[in-house]
């Protein structure tokens, strides 16, 4: 029996963006997505432009179903140029053995940030003869990543050598539908083992508010508004009528048909949403596919200049760690001050 505390059982992180999570900073992380061939070259390029402007870079894994590279070795790609990785691992493709053989190689090629996915349905995707597994679900994998945590395997068998130092988050759509769906699945995340949260795209900050303040407030783990940069008002209509859950605005929508420059108003819009996470959340992360150069920009017209600087951990007592929390309300008073 594992107990009943989800926490990794390591007095202290072993990741920068761990040791930031669990200092209470503002947390910044954006989304690359790998390449559909073997040249990582202009993965590497976006991933380099944001060296410094976010706390970890989200390498997708198979998103929408369409055929890329593996997510672990283009993160075991970005590691080695000195950029930290969240691995986003998905259920979809893979059954309990291939899971834990993924997450111990992750281990070792010292990747320590894994997102745990239960993976869009293969019809979305570009390999229609494709047959899912879903032997696990996002849940389950959290489970599977705290049992190897304590060094068990999925059979409850102890590891050979030591338990790995995984720090793994969930994702989480506060848009849901079902408000008690949202409730049970965002409870049952956390008890799994979820240690930060990171968001689909927000396109209703009144209904993430409410969601904060009678879901999440009680979760001492970082909540990360998805934000997505809009490129025009096709582009909006477009992920209107293709994403799930998602309503963008028509005051947002007629912005950007009315700007003279769309992207420019879709930056300014991006910008004005991450200001408004920053009174909600403990985090953002951003999504512009294939503008992922311009995510320093939008970083810049929200006000967020640099990272903060985490301060060292290292010397920290567990149970000192334990008791930090994100108050939204002394951030506030921090940033004032």
């Amino acid at each position: 029996m594992l107990p009943t505390d989800p926490t990794i059982p390591h007095a202290f992180p072993t990741s920068h963006f761990q040791k930031a999570a669990e200092a209470g900073d503002f947390l910044v992380t954006a989304e690359v997505m790998p390449p559909k061939g073997g040249d990582v070259s202009h993965m590497v390029e976006m991933a380099q432009q944001l060296r410094g402007r976010v706390h970890a870079v989200n390498i997708t894994d198979g998103s929408r179903a369409v055929m890329r590279m593996s997510s672990m070795a283009a993160a075991a790609v970005l590691r080695q140029q000195g950029i930290e990785p969240i691995c986003q691992m998905a259920c979809r493709d893979r059954n309990r053995i291939a899971l834990q053989a993924d997450l111990l190689g992750a281990y070792a090629l010292g990747i320590r940030n894994v997102l745990a996915l239960t993976g869009d349905p293969v019809k979305a995707g570009d390999q229609k003869a494709a047959r899912p597994v879903f032997d696990l679900e996002s849940v389950r994998l959290l489970q599977l990543i705290r049992q190897l945590n304590y060094g068990l395997d999925a059979c409850d068998r102890p590891l050979p050598d030591q338990p790995v130092r995984l720090f793994a988050g969930a994702a989480i759509d506060p848009q849901c539908p079902s408000w008690s769906g949202l409730q049970r699945r965002f409870t049952k995340k956390m008890e799994a083992g979820a240690q930060f949260f990171q968001s689909q795209l927000i396109d209703d900050f009144e209904r993430l508010e409410k969601f904060m303040d009678q879901i999440a407030a009680g979760c001492n783990k970082p909540v990360l508004a998805g934000i997505f940069l809009l490129k025009s008002a096709k582009n909006a209509q477009f992920i209107n009528r293709n994403v799930p859950g998602v309503t963008i605005p028509d005051h947002i929508i007629q912005r950007l048909a009315d700007a003279k420059e769309p992207l420019r108003e879709g930056m300014k819009i991006a910008a004005e949403q991450v200001k408004a996470a920053q009174d909600l959340c403990q985090g953002v992360h951003m999504m512009a596919i294939r503008r992922e150069d311009l995510i320093p920009e939008i970083l810049d017209l929200a006000g967020i200049h640099h990272l903060q600087t985490v301060p060292s951990v290292t010397q920290r007592e567990p149970a000192e760690l334990s008791r930090l929390r994100f108050d939204r309300s002394k951030r506030l008073r921090n940033s004032e001050g």
